[in-house]
C-alpha cells in the first residue's frame, strides 16, 4: 500500500497542471491516467485543439513552474473582436474591439496548441521528485474514511491518499465513485476545430464571428511556413458540423472563408479537422468525503470566451490555497467546505453566463440576430461596462 498526500485522476491539461502545482508546493502527488499522454501533434489521436490562458492562469502556471517552458511557444491574445454577420448576407455588419489596453499592460491571454502543453507540463512533473505519473493506470475504485481514502488502479496498485481529485473530465470515474451527480445540457452542436492560414495578419487579435448556430472563432497562432496562422472553433447544429468535418479540403476552405465573413481573408486548412460535441454541465457538488472535483468533472461549458481551462486553473488555484492553509488538515471536511465555498458561486455564474451568450449565438430568428447585434453595440458603447465585462472575463468576482 502506496501513501501520496494527493492522489490526482486524469492526465489532461488540468491534472496535470493540477500535478505541477501541489508537487511545487511540496505536497507528494501521485497522477494516474489510462492513456499516455501524446506529447506531439503528428501521432494519432493528439489534441490538436487549442488553450488561451487569460492572465490569472499564466499567474498561476508561473507559480508550478511552467510557464518559463511556455511562454516562448505562446501567441499573445491582445484584443478580443466580436463580429455579428447576421444579416441578409454573411459580411460583416457589427464589429466592435475588446482591448486590453483598456485595463492594463498585459495581453488578456496567450494561446497555445494542447498537444504542447501535455508535452511541457510532463516534462515539468519529470523535473519534481514527490511526483508520480502513473501513464497508462487508471482510476478503478476507492474507498474513503475520516482520515483518508484507499484507492485501487486498473492494474491493481492500491493507495492511500489524504485528498483525492478528480480531474478526469466530464463522465468523471471520481465523482461516479464519490457517488455525486450532475445536470447536463444539451444544445444539439458540435464544433469542428482545425487550424488555418490566411493572407492578413491576424495582429494578435482573436475575433468571433456570430451568425446563427454558435460562433466562429479565430485564435491566432505562429506563422506556419512563412504565413500568418489561427486556430479554429466551428461551432455548428451536430448535423451540420458532421458534414462540414467531411467535406473535401478545397471545398471546406470555402465553406470555412465565407462562414468566417472574410475578416482574416481567404482560409487554407493545414492540420486534420476534430469533432467535439459541445454541452453545458454542472456537479451538484464539488467535494465528497476526501474527495475535490476540479475542471470538467466539475464544470463543462460551451467554448466561448477562453472560460473552460482559465475556470480549471482557477479551481485549482483556490483548491491549492486552502490546501495550503490546513497542510495539517489536508483533505478534511473544513478544508473541502472552504474550497466549496470559493468556487461554487463563481461555477454557476460563469457555467449560466456561458449558456446564455451560447443560446444567443445559435439564434436563427432575424429579430433576435438584430437583438443580439444591438446588444454588442450598446455594451462596447459604454465605456465603464465594457471594462467591468473584461475583468470579469479575466476572472474578477462578479
Amino acid at each position: 500500500m502506496t501513501d501520496t498526500d494527493i492522489f490526482i485522476s486524469g492526465g489532461g491539461v488540468a491534472g496535470l497542471t493540477a500535478a505541477a502545482a501541489f508537487g511545487a508546493a511540496g505536497f507528494t502527488v501521485t497522477i494516474a491516467d489510462p492513456a499516455p499522454p501524446i506529447t506531439d501533434a503528428a501521432s494519432e489521436g493528439a489534441d490538436l485543439r487549442t488553450t488561451a490562458f487569460l492572465q490569472p492562469a499564466r499567474d498561476f502556471l508561473d507559480a508550478a513552474g511552467v510557464w518559463d517552458r511556455l511562454a516562448p511557444h505562446a501567441t499573445p491574445l491582445q484584443v478580443m473582436r466580436i463580429v455579428d454577420a447576421g444579416g441578409e448576407d454573411l459580411t460583416p455588419r457589427v464589429t466592435r474591439d475588446f482591448d486590453a489596453a483598456d485595463i492594463g499592460d498585459l495581453p488578456f491571454g496567450w494561446n497555445l496548441p494542447n498537444w504542447l502543453l501535455r508535452r511541457e507540463l510532463t516534462a515539468r512533473l519529470d523535473d519534481l521528485p514527490n511526483v508520480t505519473f502513473l501513464s497508462g493506470t487508471g482510476f478503478k475504485a476507492m474507498l474513503t474514511r475520516t482520515a483518508h481514502a484507499r484507492v485501487t488502479l486498473t492494474d491493481g496498485t492500491k493507495l492511500t491518499a489524504k485528498l483525492v481529485i478528480g480531474a478526469d473530465g466530464r463522465s468523471s470515474p471520481v465523482r461516479e465513485a464519490a457517488q455525486i451527480t450532475s445536470k447536463t445540457k444539451r444544445y444539439g452542436q458540435k464544433a469542428v476545430t482545425f487550424a488555418v492560414t490566411h493572407d492578413a495578419p491576424h495582429n494578435n487579435i482573436s475575433t468571433e464571428v456570430h451568425r446563427t448556430g454558435g460562433p466562429f472563432t479565430l485564435v491566432p497562432l505562429p506563422d506556419h511556413d512563412g504565413k500568418p496562422c489561427s486556430a479554429v472553433v466551428w461551432m455548428e447544429d451536430g448535423a451540420e458540423a458532421l458534414r462540414l468535418a467531411a467535406l473535401p479540403d478545397e471545398d471546406f476552405n470555402a465553406a470555412a472563408t465565407a462562414r468566417s465573413a472574410g475578416v482574416n481573408g481567404p482560409l487554407t486548412l493545414v492540420s486534420r479537422r476534430m469533432v467535439w460535441p459541445i454541452i453545458s454541465q454542472m456537479a451538484d457538488r464539488i467535494t465528497a468525503e476526501r474527495v475535490a472535483l476540479v475542471a470538467e468533472a466539475a464544470h463543462v461549458m460551451p467554448p466561448i470566451g477562453a472560460q473552460g481551462l482559465n475556470m480549471s486553473l482557477a479551481d485549482l488555484a483556490a483548491l491549492l490555497d486552502v490546501a495550503k492553509d490546513n497542510r495539517d488538515a489536508l483533505g478534511d471536511v473544513v478544508m473541502l467546505d472552504a474550497y466549496a465555498r470559493k468556487r461554487h458561486g463563481d461555477i454557476k455564474l460563469r457555467v449560466t453566463g456561458i449558456d446564455l451568450l451560447n443560446r444567443a449565438s445559435q439564434a436563427e430568428n432575424p429579430l433576435l440576430r438584430n437583438l443580439r447585434a444591438k446588444g454588442v453595440e450598446a455594451l462596447h458603447g459604454l465605456t465603464p461596462l465594457r471594462k467591468e465585462l473584461m475583468r470579469l472575463g479575466l476572472g474578477a468576482k462578479g
